[in-house]
């Protein structure tokens, strides 16, 4: 009799590369790869070079001599930050439009689109799909706090924009999540407000590649 291999969501394969799995749960996840699924081993694999990008970020920062001539030459010409503009971009950890397609591939997986951003200290994974008729598209997002991971970023305020006039709020579940469709315009904006209650800014433009 043929068994058919059960997958594991990529969701809990993130958390697995994170290590913050339940041991249990992680043995059982473990126990899976080890009976040789490909395609949740090349899950695994992703998302492992993905954590590892973001931990050599910080390698590259500007020394602190160079970082403090900088602001005394700002502050030598008297620029200011305008205030009226308190928002904080989110940071670009995975871009699956900027990964290299899969040979045989076709086209047609335009229309999906995945993301994941972080603003300590949170971080935002997004789903991006294209209704049939192309006339709408579902946005489905996760926000976590890396600082407990445990407890999804549950009752946060989302608000997305088509920035054609078209506005949907959302409230993410217990788990942090949160879907909604809006009217394709090519360009989408998600604002919420992350720590210390300082609104958080994604800009999606071209966000299904045309």
């Amino acid at each position: 009799m043929e068994i058919q291999m059960k997958h594991i969501p990529g969701e809990e394969w993130i958390d697995f590369v994170r290590q913050v799995v339940h041991t249990p749960r992680k043995e059982k996840m473990k126990e899976h790869l080890e009976q040789g699924c490909k395609s949740c081993s090349k899950i695994v694999s992703l998302w492992q070079r993905v954590r590892q990008t973001a931990q050599n970020e910080k390698n590259y920062g500007p020394p602190g001599n160079v970082v403090r001539v900088a602001k005394a030459s700002l502050a030598g010409a008297n620029l200011k930050v305008n205030q009226k503009r308190q928002d904080s971009l989110a940071e670009l950890l995975f871009d699956s439009f900027l990964q290299p397609r899969l040979e045989g591939s076709r086209s047609s997986s335009i229309g999906t689109r995945h993301m994941l951003y972080r603003a300590h200290p949170l971080q935002i994974d997004l789903l991006i799909e294209s209704r049939a008729d192309g006339r709408s598209v579902v946005v489905t997002g996760q926000l976590m706090d890396l600082c407990h991971p445990e407890v999804g970023a549950h009752d946060l305020r989302v608000t997305l924009s088509n920035l054609r006039g078209r506005v949907v709020q959302a409230a993410t579940n217990q788990f942090g999540e949160f879907c909604q469709e809006i009217e394709n315009s090519g360009n989408l904006e998600l604002k919420f407000h992350g720590a210390n209650d300082q609104p958080v800014v994604i800009s999606l433009r071209d966000d299904l590649g045309g």
